[in-house]
């Protein structure tokens, strides 16, 4: 079962720095992470933005483990900021789900 949480949709829409609405699927993202992450930015964004609660959880470890280095920001075609969009990530969950202020 899916569960959908429009409440989740709308709190990252309101974190300052979290713009992944003008993504457009390309993957260059994840072609380039030096990590060779399996976090796929894109992936993790739809589902932020579609609400699926679940799904974003999931990703936690994966969110943090992230460097920052902005290499698939710099290459990013459409100029999503990346790394904001994982900080707002980090910074939700540390005080929705690890209650950290």
């Amino acid at each position: 079962m899916i569960k959908v949480s429009s409440a989740l949709a709308a709190r990252m829409k309101q974190m300052e720095g979290f713009n992944a609405g003008s993504c457009f699927h390309c993957g260059t993202c994840s072609a380039l992470c030096p990590l060779g992450n399996k976090l796929v930015p894109r992936k993790l964004f739809r589902e932020v933005m579609l609400g699926l609660e679940d799904e974003v959880r999931a990703s936690i470890p994966l969110i943090f483990s992230c460097l920052l280095c902005r290499m698939c920001e710099v290459n990013c075609p459409q100029g999503v900021h990346i790394a904001d969009n994982m900080r707002s990530l980090r910074v939700f969950f540390n005080r929705q789900e690890f209650d950290l202020k």
